[in-house]
């Protein structure tokens, strides 16, 4: 048998790697969505992290551990299309209220304080009292006028008694007017009084957590200033805006994006225009998440329609230099394609890709940021 010498050892040896790192550059059959071929052999081989020449990006299998890695296999399918709303925190008029001063006058504590901004309240506990304030002439009316219905009172009383004494010689509607008439001052005298020094208790219409205060000890106030709102956490509004007014009549479910938690339940669409928007509203149940009135937010609504397409997370698709979104396809045991793609919101969390992917390939869904990141 015919022994081969060390050189021709040497370049077997180099052909059989050659071999080898050509089998492994080259991918499983990576395709585009119009059937191109995207597992074409790199120009250059490289060993560690690199972005290729032909603009793909090499990932050792170590670096793929360390980077998290995951993929999936895309599949095409029919989705409920989505729209993106802007919209607002609002309170729910039947779980809140909103406490104003009845008329002017200054604030005095309740029986436990003045309330603070995220305190909670029971429905009719008393906030604070509220004692009317007036000009020195307009005073010194009111106080003339509680005198002069005091003498009046008190002289019904003594007419009262008079006639009550001669009862069987008068007769009895003369008593029964006197009465009415000391009943009238009384009641006078008291309405009176209660404007001259007297004050008002201000209760709490629902019960709930202070989410605005605005009164301070002492404090004067006119009528119908704001002093507190109340809400129910756990029961809140959300307002969104569209410019399409038929958008109202197919809105199925919604979700708030990057508020996991909450449960939106669609009431319904408003039927006027408000600065050339219609407003949607939705009810929130928020158990564990936090929100607060006047807060913008974002709504992802899933509409009644549907649309064909491959159903990846949103964190799947990043931006290229041109600032294109693009996806990461996994062509090679440790080379990754990057694919220009068009995209639809899903839901919260998931978005639809419409064109520039085809079904069997192998996207990155976790990671694929960092993929972005090598140079």
């Amino acid at each position: 048998m015919n022994k081969l010498s060390f050189p021709m050892l040497g370049l077997a040896a180099a052909g059989l790697a050659g071999l080898i790192s050509a089998s492994a550059v080259a991918g499983p059959g990576a395709h585009g969505p119009n059937g191109e071929h995207l597992d074409a052999p790199a120009s250059a081989s490289t060993t560690g992290l690199a972005r290729l020449p032909d603009g793909s990006v090499n990932v050792p299998k170590l670096a793929q551990r360390r980077m998290a890695l995951r993929t999936i296999v895309a599949e095409a399918g029919e989705h409920p299309m989505t729209a993106e709303l802007n919209g607002r925190v609002a309170m729910d008029p039947n779980a809140g209220g909103r406490v104003q001063a009845p008329f002017a006058g200054r604030l005095e504590p309740g029986p436990k304080g003045l309330p603070v901004a995220g305190q909670r309240v029971e429905k009719g506990q008393v906030l604070l009292y509220v004692r009317p304030i007036a000009a020195a002439i307009e005073r010194g009316n009111q106080q003339a006028q509680l005198v002069e219905i005091q003498t009046s009172r008190r002289l019904a009383e003594q007419r009262v008694r008079r006639l009550e004494s001669l009862e069987g010689t008068v007769p009895q509607k003369e008593i029964e007017a006197a009465r009415a008439e000391l009943a009238s001052l009384t009641g006078r005298e008291k309405a009176v009084a209660g404007t001259v020094g007297g004050s008002e208790a201000i209760t709490a219409p629902a019960a709930g957590v202070i989410a605005a205060a605005n009164a301070l000890n002492g404090q004067i106030v006119e009528a119908r200033d704001m002093l507190f709102d109340i809400v129910d956490p756990a029961r809140m509004m959300v307002e969104a805006v569209t410019t399409e007014p038929s958008l109202a009549a197919r809105v199925e479910s919604a979700a708030l994006a990057n508020i996991p938690g909450v449960e939106l339940a669609f009431i319904g669409g408003g039927r006027s225009l408000r600065e050339g928007a219609l407003p949607l509203n939705f009810r929130a149940s928020a158990k564990d998440a936090a929100l607060a009135v006047g807060q913008p937010v974002t709504l992802v609504a899933k509409l009644k329609d549907a649309v064909k397409g491959i159903a990846v997370p949103a964190e799947a698709v990043v931006r290229n230099p041109s600032n294109e979104p693009i996806v990461w396809i996994k062509s090679g045991a440790e080379r990754f394609v990057a694919q220009p793609v068009e995209t639809r919101p899903l839901d919260a969390s998931r978005v639809v890709v419409v064109k520039g992917l085809g079904p069997g390939n192998r996207v990155v869904v976790s990671g694929a940021a960092l993929i972005n990141q090598i140079r």
